[in-house]
């Protein structure tokens, strides 16, 4: 059966004209998809934007990279912590009212950024703009959610997707051209106008309010304080380890066995708690919901993994700069344009189990020409090799996201969408490091059986071996997505997991 939408459901006026049994998406839908994209796209852009000038922030404040790359891992840091809050307080306080706050906060941490006048200010004020940024993506997947109702699931995923995927694509050219032209400063700036849309837009379309039941639901302090730091922690080892090229460095090694320990101990506490925990670890019960943060958390490894090693191919080793390899992976936007406006429909129409399963074995085919790549590269080959894998990547993300929350009731969207984010980040994150640690061997192997004097083939050769641990990965991701469910339409009947009995 299909679960009411609670009264603080996050549904549009134009979009609730649409009746469940009505497949058609409605004006006010469209509106409501089109305003979450425009935060969504921002945070994703702002992320690799940074990344692009980190040399020159470096240059510009006269610091080391190593102290200026916290500009980066603070602001991911940032958003470990806060992600496991936001579906309690969507929760408490209503999707509106989190949505704004999050908008602002991540506007001002914007316009703080732009006027920073050292490194340290800086660092702090990327923090600020974590917080915000960190709320943003999982609000927008559980408001689309709820909007959507279960026969419109997968296409309001395909517009969620579509900021989530072309962010790291479009990120890296926008950002140099931005650095190259104007100004390191614009890197923020140009986040201010686009925040501002989003504020006015939202405030109009989105609902305010909350049911009463919401309003009496209390904060798991104890959970709060054991999973926010756990996940920060893996974070900040996981991006130490990357720079180390090693896991077994007392700097990398002390913040994952903290981490671990600290998301343990939490695993514990959900499950006894007679409070409703800040992430519900019984939504795993469900077979869909389960299954769907298996997929994606292997395929985020793979994922950011190999975003991670093309740009580091095309820049270090083939000596392009950073908007000529923001074009060069460009190939790759447009095969995820075409399979997010493909995969949408067919997840709604046939199901998401073999949509997904395609898109691996895409994103399969679109790698192995990387892992096989020599020092003189064939641009139209590699070009095609990421349309196919871009088509791969678009037809994963959107019914895996569809299937998860068919597979939990509406009243939990709002930390389903938490939970699932936080798959999503460590996965991006543990893919990221371990790619770097092969990589770094790699390396190290080939220049030391070169006599420290290797050719542009033997790196490639390097950078091939490592790109074939993406593949393994992907291959991986392929066991759970056979278990997704073959139609959404028979998932209403599943009988989602109720929340912990509240005290």
């Amino acid at each position: 059966m299909t679960v009411p939408a609670p009264p603080d459901a996050s549904v549009p006026d134009g979009a609730a004209t649409t009746s469940d049994d009505d497949t058609r998406i409605s004006p006010g839908l469209l509106k409501l998809a089109g305003v979450i994209m425009l935060g969504a796209i921002m945070v994703q852009l702002d992320s690799t934007m940074v990344n692009v000038a980190i040399d020159t922030l470096s240059k510009r404040f006269e610091v080391t990279v190593s102290t200026i790359q916290w500009v980066s891992t603070g602001y991911l840091l940032a958003m470990a912590i806060v992600i496991p809050l936001t579906g309690w307080a969507s929760d408490r306080f209503g999707a509106r009212a989190v949505w704004t706050f999050s908008l602002v906060a991540f506007l001002g941490g914007s316009v703080l950024c732009g006027v920073a006048w050292s490194a340290e200010s800086l660092i702090a004020f990327r923090v600020l703009q974590g917080f915000g940024g960190g709320m943003i993506l999982p609000l927008a997947q559980a408001i689309l959610a709820a909007a959507a109702g279960p026969k419109r699931l997968g296409r309001m995923m395909s517009a969620i997707g579509v900021p989530a995927m072309l962010g790291p694509v479009l990120g890296p050219v926008l950002g140099g051209v931005l650095v190259d032209h104007l100004s390191w400063r614009w890197i923020f700036y140009v986040n201010v106008p686009i925040c501002l849309a989003a504020l006015a837009l939202s405030w109009r379309l989105m609902p305010s309010g909350t049911s009463a039941e919401s309003e009496r639901k209390g904060l798991d302090k104890l959970g709060l304080l054991l999973l926010s730091p756990g996940c920060a922690a893996l974070v900040y080892g996981l991006s130490k380890a990357g720079q180390h090229g090693s896991f077994t460095a007392p700097e990398v090694l002390i913040p994952l066995v903290g981490g671990v320990v600290l998301l343990a101990a939490f695993a514990l506490h959900a499950l006894r708690t007679t409070v409703e925990p800040i992430i519900d670890l019984r939504l795993l019960k469900s077979r869909n919901f389960s299954a769907s943060s298996n997929v994606l958390f292997v395929f985020s490894m793979a994922l950011f993994g190999a975003i991670f090693l093309l740009s580091l191919l095309y820049q270090q080793v083939h000596g392009d700069s950073a908007v000529k390899t923001g074009l060069l992976l460009a190939p790759q936007g447009v095969g995820l344009a075409v399979a997010l406006l493909l995969a949408g429909p067919l997840t709604d129409k046939i199901g998401p189990r073999w949509i997904a399963v395609v898109g691996l074995l895409l994103a399969i085919a679109g790698t192995i020409p990387f892992c096989l790549a020599k020092g003189e590269i064939n641009q139209w080959l590699l070009g095609g090799s990421l349309v196919v894998r871009g088509a791969g990547l678009g037809a994963v993300i959107v019914p895996c996201m569809a299937a998860a929350y068919a597979g939990v009731a509406q009243h939990a969207f709002n930390r389903a969408s938490s939970a699932l984010r936080i798959f999503q980040q460590l996965g991006g994150s543990f893919g990221v490091a371990v790619v770097a640690v092969v990589l770094q061997r790699q390396v190290t192997d080939t220049t030391d059986a070169a006599g420290g004097r290797p050719n542009l083939d033997q790196i490639a050769g390097a950078f091939g071996n490592t790109f074939w641990w993406t593949v393994a990965l992907t291959v991986v991701a392929v066991i759970p997505a056979l278990l997704l469910p073959r139609t959404l339409r028979d998932d209403a009947a599943e009988p989602a997991p109720q929340p912990a009995a509240m005290g």
